[in-house]
């Protein structure tokens, strides 16, 4: 079988390869980049495209049975300017199969999809445990502290690994067309647990100060926070939606394990917080 996986360098499409090739060691894992010189684990084949530009991927669905879509392209992450032919170009080279990346709301691609023969499985992961590297590696370092609004803030945040897990499963075995899968981790943990079981995986104690949103924007502010940001920030841990602080068991139904929790996540990557 032969799987491309777009966004194979990202944080959940490198975890969707690595799943992947545990899972079926005998696949034809293809990773579209944009860069030639992309590092890929061995046995996956770079094949050169970008999604907002459908004349160079003709390549790249070539006898392809099954795709992982993320639902977005360039440097800034905008809208894939004509998903309708980069869906007509896979549908035209036989893909069979495909599960998107994407966020709650569906978007042009995912009605592309829809309206085409390829059996389309879309992906809804809440908060990624991986965030709290980009947020909280360097003061954990600097200063063993954190200082953060809304500490009693509910997330039923997931191990990318797991929303990997998922991927793999559809794109290898199907039967999932048409389902929006909510990918969840197997708890609900709160800004101060998440501290309290960092600590715990580096060893020492973290010192948390819950700040006001009026503390938290200035603090924003002076990392060089724009004020569109600010207000996407305070409303999402102001706000959490009741899907990103339910668990469900998408993870254990689809894979036949149970969701990594937050404890492993950290045990795995204590290093970059000491």
């Amino acid at each position: 079988m032969r799987i491309l996986i777009t966004g194979a360098t990202g944080t959940v499409g490198s975890n969707v390869v690595e799943q992947l090739a545990a899972l079926d060691p005998s696949a034809e894992l293809h990773a579209l980049t944009r860069n030639p010189e992309a590092v890929l684990p061995e046995g996956v084949e770079a094949v050169v495209g970008d999604l907002a530009e459908p004349a160079t991927l003709t390549e790249a669905f070539k006898d392809v049975d099954a795709v992982h879509f993320i639902n977005f392209a360039g440097d800034q992450n905008g809208p894939i300017p004509d998903p309708a032919a980069v869906v007509a170009l896979a549908e035209q080279a036989g893909v069979r199969r495909a599960t998107v990346l994407g966020g709650i709301a569906e978007g042009p691609l995912e009605q592309s999809l829809e309206a085409s023969a390829i059996a389309v499985t879309y992906l809804h992961p809440v908060e990624f445990m991986s965030n709290v590297l980009m947020w909280w590696a360097a003061p954990i370092k600097a200063e063993g502290a954190i200082r953060e609004p809304f500490g009693d803030r509910r997330s039923a945040m997931v191990h990318p690994a797991d929303i990997g897990a998922v991927a793999a499963r559809v794109l290898l075995e199907g039967g999932h067309e048409g389902e929006s899968l909510l990918i969840t981790g197997p708890e609900v943990v709160t800004i101060r647990a998440k501290v309290r079981v960092l600590g715990e995986a580096i060893g020492r104690e973290i010192k948390f100060t819950e700040l006001t949103v009026e503390e938290a924007h200035e603090k924003w502010r002076g990392e060089g926070m724009n004020e569109g940001v600010i207000a996407f920030l305070t409303e999402a841990l102001g706000n959490t939606p009741e899907e990103g602080m339910t668990v469900v068991d998408t993870v254990e139904r689809i894979t036949g394990r149970p969701a990594r929790g937050f404890a492993e996540w950290a045990a795995e990557h204590a290093e970059a917080f000491r």
